[in-house]
């Protein structure tokens, strides 16, 4: 994917590869590692803006149909005003996602990335003129369905969560283990569906992500007949608490940023959105 897609190219980014002025000697790959170094100075920067307000931030992450805005939805609803929220959005294009959660009574803003398959910091900066912080305890970020590039960046978010759908095969920790290995927690979801479905093994799911030296805790559930969301909904507390705790004794907070993953795109082809001389 990342050879060909362009996907390191954001609307958040592009305006830093146009300012660019091409010299001699300098190659692509030279360029893709501003961009990342770039992003990482904005990612702490949008971190700094978080801890400063006291807002823990999560990361969702999965393929695309695994039931990230369906589990937002149910969490919601679980937690009602016991905890102050709020949601920003990645796709490519529309604003269902968002819709559906404004409609829930939170304030939720969509980010619509065009071609590029996750969010990056620049975007997720932008996106904080739209969305206040204020007052918030969480914020979480919906990543653009992809079990691939959304775990190499990093964004000044705090928790990584992957969500892997009993419809996709328990074998994807092991197909993705960029995506898996950044995981600070597995959720299998869909698993009222387990009753219909013969080839999904929740054990084979869990031994595929420990088997990837990753020893994070594994919870499952069903965003539609609400199994497995109290579980979901005290991880979530008890993570603010920790959280919080580390503030209070100045320790920061980083999510797992896969540099693996980020080799990928510094060695991406990028040539057709930057000439190399």
């Amino acid at each position: 994917m990342c050879n060909t897609c362009g996907c390191n190219i954001t609307p958040g980014n592009r305006p830093l590869v146009l300012a660019e002025k091409p010299k001699r000697g300098l190659t692509t790959v030279s360029v893709l590692q501003n961009l990342l170094s770039n992003n990482n100075h904005q990612a702490e920067h949008n971190r700094s803006h978080f801890d400063a307000a006291k807002v823990l931030v999560i990361n969702l992450m999965s393929s695309p149909g695994s039931g990230k805005t369906a589990l937002l939805e149910a969490t919601i609803k679980r937690l009602g005003d016991s905890l102050k929220l709020a949601v920003i959005e990645g796709d490519l294009e529309t604003e269902n996602d968002a819709l559906r959660i404004q409609a829930q009574g939170v304030p939720a803003y969509q980010i619509t990335t065009g071609s590029a398959c996750h969010l990056d910091a620049h975007l997720i900066h932008n996106a904080l003129h739209h969305i206040s912080i204020e007052g918030l305890e969480l914020l979480f970020i919906e990543n653009v369905g992809n079990l691939v590039c959304p775990a190499s960046f990093d964004m000044g978010h705090h928790r990584n969560v992957v969500l892997l759908s009993v419809t996709e095969g328990d074998d994807k920790p092991a197909k993705y283990p960029v995506m898996f290995r950044a995981a600070d927690l597995m959720l299998i979801s869909k698993t009222d569906l387990l009753p219909h479905l013969d080839d999904f093994s929740p054990d084979n799911a869990k031994q595929n992500l420990h088997n990837l030296a990753n020893n994070t805790d594994v919870i499952e559930l069903s965003a539609k007949n609400g199994d497995g969301l109290d579980e979901w909904i005290t991880w979530l507390q008890a993570e603010i608490a920790a959280y919080r705790l580390l503030l209070d004794n100045q320790q920061p907070l980083r999510p797992k940023v896969q540099q693996d993953g980020q080799l990928l795109h510094e060695q991406t082809d990028k040539s057709k959105f930057y000439p190399v001389l």
